[in-house]
């Protein structure tokens, strides 16, 4: 049999089928599809099964119903978004309330997240560990400080 081509399984094997492979040492190597893949659909359908029982036997207890009339005196997101939350306040206290400063405060952190993503395609430096890279540290150093002191500041205001 040629290398690469499949290997037919046995009647009544229990071992999935196995191919050889050119580029790889080991003798046979077992491929994704199906056979991995129907390994995380099982799992998968396993989780949902325990969260549906768990759902099930410990039922989360409801609050009092919302009153539509009676809004709570202030209102303020989990901890993870209060950096956000409180950085759309920030330009009008900058440049005064209006329509542009509440362009700004969604606008901003807009740029800084669309950024994130691309900054893997725009640092195409060789440099990969963190102490090679005093500049790129010493600006997310920064960047997690300010994200931390406005979330600070979300949760007092």
């Amino acid at each position: 049999m040629e290398k690469g081509t499949e290997q037919m399984a046995q009647p009544g094997s229990e071992r999935p089928r196995r191919y050889k492979h050119p580029e790889y040492l080991e003798e046979d190597t077992i491929p994704f599809f199906p056979n991995y893949v129907i390994l995380e659909v099982i799992v998968s359908f396993l989780v949902l099964a325990l969260l549906i029982v768990l759902a099930s036997l410990l039922p989360v207890g409801l609050e009092e119903k919302a009153d539509p009339l009676n809004t709570p005196q202030h209102i303020k997101p989990e901890w993870y978004f209060l950096w956000i939350y409180q950085f759309i306040k920030v330009p009008s206290l900058l440049i005064g309330p209006g329509v542009l400063a509440g362009m700004a405060g969604i606008a901003i952190p807009a740029i800084g997240i669309l950024l994130l993503f691309l900054l893997p395609f725009l640092d195409r430096k060789p440099e990969r560990r963190p102490r090679d890279r005093k500049l790129a540290m010493v600006i997310t150093g920064l960047i997690v400080i300010l994200f931390v002191a406005i979330s600070i500041w979300g949760w007092y205001s």
